[in-house]
């Protein structure tokens, strides 16, 4: 007879806490001060749902490097097109969600890569790069997800994923955000400290009893609890994060911010929004973000047409209403690349450099029309990574993204071996 009941796993001494179902039964991180120069390097990802409008957005292909025409759906660029890159033919084998623009954008993960498992997923290329850079900020990270279920991003709650392969929470607006990096909780220090202190003391608790809870288990099951146990280490780190920033009040930009509107959706909240990750930039608050840009809020602010991300992504050949809207979804976030690039090199750092000048910032998806996963529309720009701008790349066929992925890496100083299923940087693309 099996010994083991579900209740007795669900607690350890006075501590409780619920474990997933098992068919058994039918760190602490040292936090030490920055070692980063006077300038950091920033890292942004802005990731879109339903793709682009094919020919509309990609220049022909015959014209590379600096001297090509931008396309309809990329003429807002006009003014800062030497700022910018766009990359053709990267793409990532392993996907096969022609729905799912951002889930696997990121990290380029075979979703039936885990043997009886559905649904698998792998670290993204931005916590890569936040495991390093977030020792020094007070957020290892900020995760942003305005959209809807209606626009094609896919599963997660934001394009951001764990080493686990679990998605990371996004803010769903502009006002959270601001709360997280700007407001106090109203709640007096020691108070918060105790309260840390306790959550530590029921993980502590929980982590002391890992090796009695596996005895006995099925293979399966031991992987599970690994997987469970390895979660509530990631909750205990952010916990001892916590107390480490607890006494130090959080910084506010030299420029005021305004507290963002309730329910702000559509054009404004996307530019508030991105304005808040460029408040974050100047006052280290986090060197890593995501952000999976809204549709469906937007299409009734730029066409009177009653019309869903879905259906315009299928504009079909030739001039369409479709299409037409299309063009103007694309143009809308353009806009929103452009004016970010003006914010970015506005925004000044001590020595007369830019934030422009430490920042790299990657606007493109996993789809690029109609459902496709092939050329998977690539927009660079900033110096942060070291990366050429102001160029057209097209690369061989079939090339790829997880190797420009692990360039980025390169790009920042985090020389990684290998990311996702690279075989090595794109040497080609740096200045």
């Amino acid at each position: 007879m099996n010994k083991y009941t579900r209740r007795a796993f669900l607690r350890c001494g006075s501590v409780a806490l619920a474990l997933p179902y098992l068919e058994s039964f039918g760190f602490k991180k040292d936090y030490s001060k920055t070692t980063e120069s006077k300038n950091p390097k920033r890292l942004m990802f802005l990731s879109m749902g339903f793709g682009v409008t094919g020919s509309d957005w990609y220049p022909d292909q015959k014209q590379t490097g600096a001297n090509y025409t931008l396309p309809e759906s990329l003429s807002p660029l006009k003014e800062v097109k030497k700022d910018v890159s766009i990359y053709q033919n990267l793409y990532h084998r392993n996907s096969k969600g022609g729905h799912w623009g951002s889930t696997f954008w990121l990290t380029g993960a075979n979703q039936y890569g885990m043997p009886g498992r559905k649904f698998h997923n792998e670290v993204s290329v931005d916590q890569v790069a936040a495991e390093a850079f977030g020792k020094d900020t007070r957020f290892t990270s900020i995760q942003m997800n305005a959209s809807t279920r209606n626009d094609g991003h896919g599963p997660g709650s934001s394009a951001s994923w764990n080493k686990l392969g679990k998605s990371l929470s996004g803010h769903k607006d502009p006002l959270g955000l601001y709360h997280q990096l700007f407001s106090g909780d109203g709640v007096p220090v020691e108070v918060r400290k105790k309260a840390l202190q306790n959550n530590q003391s029921v993980l502590d608790a929980v982590l002391i009893d890992a090796k009695t809870v596996k005895r006995g288990l099925t293979k399966t099951d031991v992987e599970k609890v690994d997987e469970y146990f390895e979660s509530v280490r990631e909750i205990e780190k952010r916990l001892e994060k916590e107390v480490n920033w607890i006494d130090i009040p959080k910084k506010k930009p030299s420029s005021p911010i305004a507290v963002p509107k309730e329910g702000l959706v559509g054009i404004d909240a996307v530019n508030t929004t991105l304005d808040l990750m460029v408040a974050a930039m100047q006052v280290d608050a986090t060197r890593v973000f995501t952000y999976m840009l809204p549709i469906e809020t937007i299409l009734p602010q730029i066409t009177d047409v009653k019309i869903s991300p879905h259906t315009i992504s299928h504009f079909g050949p030739g001039k369409s209403e479709r299409r037409d809207i299309s063009i103007l979804r694309d143009q809308t976030n353009i806009k929103f690349i452009v004016r970010l690039i003006k914010k970015l090199k506005a925004s000044k750092e001590v020595d007369g450099s830019s934030l422009f000048d430490h920042s790299t910032v990657v606007y493109g998806g996993n789809l690029s029309e109609t459902h496709s996963l092939k050329n998977c529309p690539t927009l660079i720009t900033g110096k942060g990574a070291g990366l050429k701008l102001g160029e057209h790349f097209v690369m061989e066929e079939k090339s790829k993204l997880c190797n420009l992925w692990l360039s980025i890496l390169h790009g920042i100083g985090l020389p990684q071996k290998s990311f996702g299923d690279s075989t090595g940087i794109y040497e080609e693309l740096f200045s």
